[in-house]
């Protein structure tokens, strides 16, 4: 009995053949078996990677070096991939392999090693991306390893973070009748120097200005819509930082949603940033018009809303659906941003033709750092413009497709 006679298989072709052979026995075979290419050779990367861990590309080639740099996101990534290519059945066994050949069981069943490695973005990006296989002794130290960087995170990013939101919301709603608590005291000290009293050595204010008192309503309404792809994953523990910071912000009501070719909706964990990330499933594949569709349902003011797109652009649902609803919030007034990458990893590998395709329709497209996204976000709730905001920060938003 051949392969052709099993019950319900196809028969195949000789090319398909040789390329299955050649999926099998790597690159060496590409001369007897012929050269990959598009899908092919992208599953033949993430198969090299684990099974050819040293050569180009793979998992165990960095780790074989001495150095204190940080851990590489390539793990995730490659989790990622694994996912996108390869069934259920057949990621369980290469995610069981990785922990054997590449020495990652050691330092998952050793807590004493996991507390001792670099603790970063892209180790929590790895520990997120395995949290399903990591053994029940080793829980708990991955989940202190998070806590750590994000506690780090939240030290250095959330006051940034809450005083640009909050400067820019209270700025945009002056009263000439304050409160004392609601007095700008900046504002109120400039206006009335001309009412200096030398004999008191004091300001006797004649006027003074004031915050937009507090709303009894939220006064923006934010959506985080973030792909979940395994090369995503840095911005993915990025944007759960900020979002748990605006969440706790009342002027601003923060809606988090992540997305592979599913949907979910973590707004109701953003209380606590870990636990939302390991609420996160990095890999699989991506669909980002379902994603976009999901957030136009839960749009209440649209003319309020601000809508920011974390993505790579690879888009494996349906693009012309994607624009469509793209111009729809447009229209309607939301203020919808497409960050390439929420990192600090450098220009991202993107879609250029898609985010060609969103400029035009009023979506800019780039690439931002978490140092300069609370700006962003200010520029956004001021309704500055965005392209511009963007320029004088550096920052090259993708052109339009001509």
């Amino acid at each position: 009995m051949n392969e052709n006679d099993l019950p319900d298989a196809s028969p195949i072709s000789d090319a398909q053949r040789l390329r299955r052979w050649r999926l099998v026995l790597g690159r060496e075979a590409d001369e007897a078996c012929g050269t990959l290419s598009g899908e092919l050779k992208e599953m033949d990367q993430a198969l090299s990677a684990l099974y050819d861990p040293t050569g180009p590309g793979g998992l165990g080639a960095k780790e074989r070096r001495g150095g204190r740099e940080a851990s590489a996101p390539s793990v995730a990534r490659w989790l990622g991939d694994i996912r996108k290519y390869f069934p259920g059945q057949v990621v369980q066994v290469m995610q069981r392999d990785a922990l054997e050949r590449l020495n990652m069981r050691d330092m998952l069943l050793q807590p004493e090693m996991l507390k001792s490695m670099q603790p970063d973005v892209h180790l929590v990006a790895n520990l997120i991306a395995l949290s399903k296989v990591i053994p029940a002794k080793t829980r708990d130290t991955a989940r202190m390893v998070v806590r750590s960087v994000v506690d780090a995170l939240l030290a250095k990013l959330e006051e940034p973070m809450r005083s640009a939101v909050s400067g820019a919301l209270d700025r945009s709603q002056r009263n000439r009748r304050p409160r004392h608590s609601e007095i700008d005291w900046n504002r109120t000290i400039r206006a009335n120097l001309r009412h200096w009293q030398p004999d008191y050595r004091t300001i006797v204010p004649q006027t003074l200005h004031g915050y937009g008192r507090k709303a009894r309503r939220p006064q923006r309404e934010v959506i985080l819509c973030i792909d979940q792809s395994g090369s995503m994953a840095a911005s993915v523990v990025y944007s759960s930082i900020f979002g748990a910071v605006m969440a706790s912000l009342p002027a601003v009501s923060t809606r988090l949603v992540v997305f592979d070719t599913a949907v979910v909706d973590l707004s109701d964990q953003l209380d606590d940033p870990v636990e939302l990330l390991f609420g996160v499933q990095l890999g699989g594949g991506t669909d980002i018009n379902g994603a976009v569709s999901y957030c136009q349902s839960i749009i209440r003011e649209p003319r309020n809303t601000i809508m920011v797109l974390i993505s790579d652009l690879y888009e494996g649902g349906v693009e012309a659906q994607l624009l469509r609803r793209a111009n729809e919030l447009v229209e309607s007034g939301v203020q919808f941003i497409t960050l390439l990458a929420l990192s600090d990893e450098g220009a991202p590998s993107y879609d250029h033709a898609l985010a060609a395709k969103l400029a035009a329709l009023g979506v800019p497209s780039f690439a931002c750092t978490p140092d300069a996204f609370p700006g962003l976000m200010a520029a956004a709730i001021r309704r500055d413009d965005i392209h511009a905001w963007a320029a004088t920060q550096g920052m090259v938003t993708s052109p339009k497709a001509r």
